[in-house]
């Protein structure tokens, strides 16, 4: 990298929980890359498949022992109650500028008062904090003597999770219902930048066709079984569902014969029907949600459960320029009204209005907030320190 204008050297550090699929999280850590291109990168554990490397641009993470744990490969999951420890192993005291991508562990990294820690929180730990519950029941482990070990290890994880949040100098959150969440957990303010969304990968398609589409990974809280349930209770409409995992067949099993259910998909597979279908059904509380977007983006309105991220992503029939319809409750009678109402008030909504609106989550955006809101940082930061230089003259 550049020196600064004093001469010293600038480098920057980017860490990331961990490497195992290119999905929502690795789209944002594309992109922080993407600005600070000679950054090192550093994750608990890198088990990504070479087909999916190519947006780290040659580099190789630098991990932690979990990586050499046995069978991490498939079940890095099962050493969260080692990761807080591992994650503070890595050694960043010769980096500047430090910025985490972090839904777990990565915000807990060890800096010190003369580095710049800056943390992209996707949520707090969800299965600790507020979703704890919903976790252990899914899991199987709201009960017995496996029960209380999870509990246990969860309080833990807490308190290290809050106490870490003292390290962090800035924090910024993928949504208003996250940064809602931080406060909670940590209080601490946290400046809004919505994730990037592709929008150039998928061409405005006003003209429909006669089905609905939803598309997740098969896992209980995406609630996709509850999509199909709905649709199964409404022959007349016929539903696409794409995407697998370990609910395919219990959602199998309640799908009826207006149901298409057609596994994993490619992405181009995906965008012609995104592009087709009437509406995009989504019945998940996230914390942000990309492919509501993506849908829109093809200029096919939304029907989604109203909370959580879904809220600043889909404009309701109540607001000019609709792209959607919300539903109360992740119940079926909730989902078939939802989708009772859309049939009858569909006319308002606009191919037109649904493309405009995800255009406002853009790359481009994404990296101008996050360049400004960095630069303002190291600023204010390197004020505060007599004799050091600012962080543009590196980038």
């Amino acid at each position: 990298m550049k020196g600064t204008k004093d001469g010293s050297p600038k480098r920057v550090a980017v860490v990331h929980d961990w490497l195992t699929t290119y999905a929502g999280a690795e789209r944002v850590l594309e992109q922080i890359l993407s600005l600070y291109p000679e950054a090192d990168v550093f994750a608990v554990c890198d088990f990504l498949p070479e087909s999916e490397r190519t947006f780290l641009g040659g580099r190789q993470p630098r991990t932690t022992f979990i990586q050499k744990l046995p069978g991490a490969r498939k079940h890095y999951r099962h050493y969260l109650a080692l990761m807080p420890l591992a994650i503070e192993q890595l050694d960043l005291s010769s980096y500047d500028l430090v910025i985490s991508s972090s839904h777990a562990v990565a915000k807990g990294v060890l800096t010190g008062p003369d580095q710049l820690h800056v943390s992209y929180v996707y949520t707090p730990i969800r299965y600790a904090w507020d979703l704890q519950h919903q976790y252990l029941r899914e899991s199987g482990l709201d009960r017995g003597l496996k029960g209380w070990v999870a509990k246990w290890m969860l309080h833990r994880i807490r308190m290290w999770d809050a106490r870490t949040a003292n390290g962090v100098d800035r924090f910024i959150a993928d949504s208003g219902f996250i940064a809602r969440r931080i406060w909670k957990v940590y209080r601490r303010d946290s400046e809004v930048i919505y994730p990037p969304v592709d929008v150039t990968r998928f061409a405005l398609c006003a003209l429909k066709e006669d089905f609905f589409l939803t598309a997740s990974r098969m896992v209980p809280y995406k609630k996709m079984d509850l999509i199909v349930e709905a649709f199964t209770a409404m022959p007349e409409r016929r539903l696409v569902v794409i995407g697998d995992g370990p609910e395919w067949e219990k959602i199998r099993a309640k799908a009826g014969p207006n149901v298409t259910l057609m596994g994993y998909q490619s992405f181009e597979v995906l965008r012609d029907h995104m592009q087709r279908a009437r509406a995009f059904v989504f019945a998940a509380e996230e914390d942000f949600g990309i492919t509501p977007l993506e849908a829109q983006a093809c200029g096919t309105p939304v029907i989604a459960y109203g909370k959580g991220g879904a809220l600043e992503t889909v404009r309701d029939l109540t607001v000019s320029a609709p792209t959607g319809v919300f539903f109360d409750a992740q119940t079926v009678p909730s989902l078939i009204a939802a989708v009772d109402r859309f049939e009858r008030e569909a006319g308002v909504i606009r191919s037109a209005d649904c493309r405009a609106n995800a255009e406002r989550f853009s790359i481009d955006r994404f990296r101008a907030e996050l360049t400004t809101f960095i630069d303002r940082a190291w600023t204010e930061f390197r004020a505060s320190r007599p004799g050091a230089g600012s962080l543009t003259d590196q980038v």
